[in-house]
Parts: C-alpha cells; sequence; structure tokens
C-alpha cells in the first residue's frame, strides 16, 4: 500500500512541487494539501494521512504549533510529522524536534532525501538531514530549561558509540558499517537506548545526546 501523506505550505510553488516529487516516487501518494496551520491541523484530522510534511514557516499556525498538536506528546492519535525548512539552523525546527517530529529536511535536500524522510517517519523511524544534524543540534542543545533526563541505567560502551553515531545524523546501515555490527544489532542497541533515555525516536535520542554533550562541557 502507499504511504498516504499530507503537504502544508504557504506558497503555492513550493507545494505543487513537494506534490510533484513525491506523486513520482515508487509507493508514495499525496492526499491533501494545505496552505496554513489551521488547515493542515484540521485537513490532517480529516484525511488521517501516514504522514505529514509541514513548513516550519506558516500563517494562522507555524509548524511548531502543527507539530504540537498533531504529533507532540499530549496528541491523542498522533499522526508522524517531518518539517521542511529553507533555513538550516533555525530555532524553530529544533523546538519542532523536541515537540514531536520525526525528522527534518532542507526544502532543497533533493528527491530521494525527502522521500527517505516520508518512508522513515512512516515506518516509526526518524532522519534529520545529515548535511545539517550537527551544526543544528550543537548550535541549540542546551537551550532548554530542564536538563536531560540521566538514563534509568547507564549505558553500555556499544550503546554510547551507537549513540555517538546517531547524534552524527547515522542511518542504521552506516552505524552498522562503521562498527561492524549487524543491522539487527543496530536496532537492538537503539531500543536499549531509548528506553534507558526515555526517548521516542531516534530524533528525540540525537537532541538528547546533543543536550548531555553540551551539559557536560559546561
Amino acid at each position: 500500500m502507499s504511504i498516504r501523506v499530507m503537504v502544508a505550505d504557504d506558497q503555492d510553488l513550493v507545494r505543487a512541487g513537494l506534490r510533484m516529487i513525491l506523486d513520482a516516487q515508487d509507493g508514495i501518494e499525496v492526499v491533501g494539501e494545505a496552505a496554513d496551520g489551521a488547515a493542515a491541523i484540521a485537513l490532517a484530522r480529516r484525511v488521517r494521512p501516514d504522514v505529514c510534511l509541514v513548513d516550519i514557516r506558516m500563517p494562522v499556525m507555524d509548524g511548531l504549533a502543527v507539530t504540537r498538536e498533531l504529533a507532540g506528546p499530549e496528541a491523542t492519535d498522533p499522526i508522524p510529522v517531518v518539517v521542511i525548512t529553507t533555513f538550516d539552523l533555525d530555532e524553530y525546527v529544533y523546538a519542532a524536534l523536541r515537540t514531536g517530529a520525526r525528522g527534518f529536511v532542507l526544502k532543497d535536500s533533493g528527491p530521494d532525501l525527502l522521500a527517505e524522510a516520508v518512508r522513515a517517519a512512516a515506518r516509526g523511524d526518524a532522519l534529520i538531514d545529515p548535511a545539517v544534524t550537527v551544526r543544528l543540534l550543537e548550535a541549540f542543545a542546551g537551550t532548554a530549561p530542564a536538563p536531560p533526563r540521566p538514563p534509568a541505567s547507564p549505558l553500555t560502551e556499544r550503546e554510547e558509540s551507537v549513540l555517538g553515531a546517531v547524534a552524527r545524523g547515522l542511518g542504521n546501515t552506516e552505524i552498522g558499517d562503521e562498527l561492524h555490527i549487524s543491522l539487527s544489532t543496530v536496532k537492538t542497541h537503539l531500543a536499549s537506548i531509548m528506553a534507558k533515555t526515555g526517548t521516542r525516536n531516534r530524533v528525540e535520542l540525537a537532541v538528547w545526546a546533543h543536550e548531555r554533550g553540551a551539559r557536560r562541557r559546561l
């Protein structure tokens, strides 16, 4: 079955371009468009897409508010959200990741990365554009009002290595190649790390890792 995607952006040409890119991908179908945040929330709740692709800057309600409503901790029936932006160092993007977004990509990232982000969100994973992962998280890590929660139990040496790779934006296959472990072993380590840190996906895990690293340097 195709992954059903809703696109929300206030620029007509951008929405048309995103629709064209996504509809051209195997197994992805755009099922709706919205031009502002309030319309995006209403449409998403009506058509229940598998993934919402949301611009971070929109009128009425911005992408941060949309993310909180659709994918935040208090959402009763959350829908995966991937935020898109023109700016790779934008505090609103970082806030969206903290609010529950499954990832973000730049608008000029290209069709392959855009499709990969949608597919990752649909399967319960998350993707941060690797071109800006480290700069984004290091720029804004440590700005949260409270320090990151400590792990429920200490991370093993291997888990620390996996955590560091996630924080650098590496995918599961890249982590396996770098650490010389199987894909299933990577997934097992990730599940254990998330359980210990109380994070819900690899985006939150990357944020947690960078916030902890920033505070250790203080």
